[in-house]
């Protein structure tokens, strides 16, 4: 007689179905952290988020076996997996993207539709490869973010405008700040070079005009993150 009536419910899956759901789950999505890692363009890549992204697709699919098809297992996860907080916030975009992805992925392993996870997450990667090779969606003229300190009794509106106009097909101000108690001020601009070989030559042109002060170009890719 069980006094305590304990009951282990782990009897509804066998040892197979357990190795194999944490062993594709793992596979496909060290895979898709694959894809992430020779698909990432710019400075904000960092080994520990690839290995998050193995990580959340293995334990999706382990919440996904706790639940089942039982509802009241699926409210209560959701109230207890509701109390994490995620300092970090992410920088690029299309992280979440592939955090999703790994979500998606590791709640179809759980879930035992393999076939589908499997499919799903080759289909993904081949058509996220295929983007970044051929470099869709990316503009003609890469946008750069400019930032000009001059002295703060200096008037800005068309001091460099000349100079805009001669190296660049778009120059925006998008921000003004006052520096160093007010003795500098420092303007960012949103820019695109006609000649992206002629940078020297148009910052030499603005370092003239702004007495020889701190000039950067923040060059990279289509997106800058201020």
């Amino acid at each position: 007689m069980d006094i305590f009536n304990f009951q282990d419910m782990t009897n509804e899956f066998t040892v197979i179905d357990v190795v194999l759901v944490f062993l594709l789950s793992f596979v496909l999505s060290a895979f898709i952290g694959w894809i992430y890692k020779i698909t990432h363009r710019g400075s904000s890549y960092t080994q520990s988020f690839v290995f998050t992204l193995v990580l959340n697709g293995m334990v999706v699919a382990l919440v996904m076996m706790i639940v089942g098809s039982n509802i009241a297992r699926a409210f209560s996860l959701v109230g207890a997996l509701s109390i994490i907080r995620f300092r970090n916030a992410v920088k690029e975009t299309r992280d979440v993207g592939f955090i999703f992805f790994t979500m998606a992925i590791g709640m179809a392993v759980g879930t035992q539709f393999f076939t589908l996870a499997v499919i799903g997450a080759v289909v993904i990667s081949l058509l996220i490869l295929l983007m970044v090779r051929f470099n869709w969606f990316a503009q003609e003229v890469a946008n750069q973010i400019l930032r000009i300190q001059v002295p703060g009794d200096v008037s800005f509106e068309e001091l460099f405008e000349s100079v805009f106009l001669k190296y660049t097909s778009t120059a925006d101000l998008i921000a003004v700040d006052s520096i160093q108690s007010g003795t500098l001020t420092e303007l960012t601009y949103n820019i695109g070079l006609k000649k992206p070989s002629a940078v020297d030559q148009f910052l030499a042109a603005i370092k003239k005009l702004n007495n020889n002060n701190k000039v950067t170009l923040v060059t990279g890719y289509n997106g800058t993150d201020l």
